[in-house]
């Protein structure tokens, strides 16, 4: 059997047809169906800092909600930061386990006190734990600070309370930790980076 050229075309044409049919099971509504949507389309996109170790990565976290009144957006999605500088959107298992972290049902999520003596957490208000920090380390400053030195010099020290810092602060926050601490006299400053 002799064929030309634009005789050759159509009867590949043909066959890629017919095995394209058979493919599909002549049931062509499956490959016509609609493509799902992609699930970061609505959703609102936030920048925020993993809060795990002192690296300081930068993550995307996603939450749908739609921003009615007393409607509570949630976040279902957690990712790398491509664009930040640190980690270029790559995360290690515990950054990338974050959205566990966000649902889990032991997360504390109110500030807790247990009174002296009591084998029991009650929850209080942020304002009263602020309140409460405050007069503890007032008590504290007041009773322990030392204004003057055996020799008589002017030292202005509080060696009874420290200061744990958080290391994925940015340099600004670094420093404005810096100055209230050293304001008060403490001495004992550290970086959650070295825990």
């Amino acid at each position: 059997m002799q064929v030309n050229r634009r005789q050759f075309f159509k009867l590949c044409a043909g066959g890629m047809a017919g095995s394209t049919i058979a493919a599909l099971g002549f049931m062509p509504e499956k490959a016509l169906a609609d493509v799902r949507n992609y699930k970061l389309l609505r959703a609102t996109e936030t920048r925020n800092t993993c809060p795990y170790c002192s690296v300081g990565c930068g993550i995307l976290m996603y939450s749908l909600g739609d921003g009615a009144k007393n409607a509570k957006s949630e976040i279902f999605h957690i990712e790398g930061d491509p664009d930040h500088p640190v980690n270029r959107g790559a995360l290690c298992p515990k950054g990338a386990g974050l959205v566990d972290f966000i649902h889990s049902p032991n997360r504390l999520k109110h500030p807790e006190v247990r009174e002296a003596g009591s084998n029991e957490w009650k929850r209080i208000s942020w304002e009263e734990a602020f309140e409460r920090i405050a007069r503890h380390m007032k008590a504290d400053r007041d009773a322990n600070f030392v204004e003057k030195n055996a020799d008589g010099v002017t030292v202005n020290r509080w060696l009874t309370t420290g200061f744990l810092a958080a290391s994925a602060s940015s340099n600004e926050a670094g420093w404005l930790t810096h100055k209230f601490t050293r304001s008060l006299g403490m001495l004992a400053v550290d970086n959650q980076a070295r825990v």
